[in-house]
């Protein structure tokens, strides 16, 4: 039971973070709002991985905060929309770029703390 209470905490910061992230990006696509979770959310979970921290840590930054606050299923609308929209070219780009700067920044995370 209190396993399931750290993610659930750690998923309403983690989901409002998502939301004010995408209120102070709102000037902007909002593909980049999903492109900056994505990849702040991977290097959180990448410094946390690599760091080694305690269980109860993990679950409620790592399962909790960051999987509520990145958005794989934003991520694969927007790619399936640009898509849709004739613009084939910027979808592929999209989901290349959004996988490629997550990985990025797990990689960086354990280059800090690896």
């Amino acid at each position: 039971m209190e396993a399931a209470l750290l993610v659930g905490i750690g998923g309403a910061v983690g989901a409002s973070g998502r939301y004010l992230t995408g209120v102070a990006l709102d000037a902007y696509p909002s593909s980049i709002t999903t492109v900056t979770v994505n990849v702040i959310g991977s290097f959180v979970l990448g410094l946390l991985t690599f760091a080694a921290v305690g269980s109860d840590l993990a679950l409620f930054v790592g399962v909790g905060v960051c999987g509520a606050y990145t958005t794989f299923s934003s991520f694969s609308f927007q790619t399936v929309d640009l898509w849709r929209r004739g613009r084939p070219g910027y979808a592929v780009l999209y989901a290349v770029g959004n996988f490629g700067l997550a990985v990025c920044a797990v990689a960086v995370a354990y280059l800090l703390v690896g």
